[in-house]
């Protein structure tokens, strides 16, 4: 017997509307997720819910545990530095869940040599790849968003960390 599928609401583009999109994907309470922290105390959740409304930002060390749990990319949950080519790809990414019918039209860009932007315009192409195999049944929906939330950029741009 297959479980129906209820994909969560996106709030905004938030790192905590994207945490708690996450959450409600792999259907985990808040309570089982602050468990997993250790977070203890009667109060437990309010982390979770503090990390998830945006009033507190989770460090990048609980982020990479929060991303463990999930089963997800730390690049998907974690906060984005907007001068950085390598956060836009997984931007993008969120994007397209947050407006659906969101198209990004890669046909101006041409003869670009900076590595950085190669490496996100290979990472678009492999993106489209994945969108053409679920629009023609070749993957379900929760496979692609499954390798979205699991991408990680190959080229220079990864490797620079």
């Amino acid at each position: 017997m297959r479980l129906l599928y209820v994909k969560p609401e996106l709030r905004d583009l938030s790192q905590g509307s994207r945490i708690a999109f996450v959450r409600q994907l792999r259907h985990l309470s808040q309570d089982s997720v602050s468990d997993y922290l250790g977070l203890t105390g009667e109060c437990k959740r309010r982390s979770m819910t503090r990390y998830e409304k945006g009033d507190r930002n989770p460090k990048d060390e609980r982020v990479r545990q929060i991303a463990k749990l999930l089963n997800v990319s730390f690049n998907s949950l974690k906060k984005y530095d907007y001068k950085n080519p390598e956060d836009l790809i997984y931007l993008f990414f969120w994007l397209e869940e947050y407006i659906p019918n969101y198209r990004l039209d890669l046909s101006q860009i041409k003869n670009i040599n900076d590595s950085k932007i190669k490496d996100l315009i290979n990472s678009l192409l492999e993106w489209k790849k994945q969108k053409i195999k679920r629009d023609n049944h070749e993957i379900s929906y929760e496979e692609y968003l499954d390798w979205k939330l699991n991408y990680e950029i190959k080229g220079e741009m990864n490797d620079e960390r």
